[in-house]
């Protein structure tokens, strides 16, 4: 890692994580294969501080510690990437433990929990399914029809007045990391 940092992916440690690596990672992983409309990816980086947005707007009196397990729900992907659900299914079960191994380490390294209440993960998956469903439409190509039936129709009240706009890695990664202070 940039930090110096060794991880070992197959048997992770919470000491070996640090969250200037997970904002510079996820900053510059792209959401979408890199498929997506702008003058930059659209990354992991971005579309975390935007879910972790949407959980709060539709979560509004949630405690700060699952609003940091929001911006987290896509931390392991600052070292395992990105992929689309369908390369996920057909890696098959190793990915999920792998991601699940990663997460454990990650919850714990910030003081979350090393498995969120069943609850909480079904709140985040919301608001997660509902960022994918806008940058699906938005920067990502597809119509509403398209989206409704990979995400979900959302409700319209759920939808927030928002034009999605790619930025910058390091402006994200500024961004990802001001969240971070901010809930932590």
């Amino acid at each position: 890692m940039l930090s110096g940092r060794r991880l070992d992916l197959l048997n992770p440690s919470p000491l070996d994580i640090e969250i200037e690596d997970i904002a510079h990672g996820l900053a510059f992983v792209a959401r979408w294969n890199g498929q997506t409309k702008g003058d930059y990816p659209y990354s992991v980086a971005e579309h975390s501080v935007f879910v972790e947005e949407l959980f709060t707007r539709l979560n509004p009196r949630t405690d700060r510690k699952w609003r940091l397990a929001a911006l987290l729900h896509d931390a392991p992907e600052y070292v395992i990437g990105d992929m689309i659900s369908p390369v996920k299914a057909a890696v098959g079960p190793d990915y999920g433990e792998l991601d699940a191994r990663l997460t454990a380490a990650i919850h714990t390294r910030f003081g979350l929990p090393a498995e969120i209440p069943d609850v909480i993960k079904k709140q985040i998956k919301r608001a997660d399914r509902l960022s994918a469903w806008l940058e699906a439409v938005q920067i990502a190509g597809f119509s509403e029809a398209e989206a409704n039936s990979l995400f979900g129709k959302p409700v319209l009240r759920d939808l927030p007045n928002r034009i999605l706009k790619p930025h910058a890695p390091l402006v994200v990664k500024g961004q990802f990391l001001e969240r971070f202070s901010d809930l932590s």
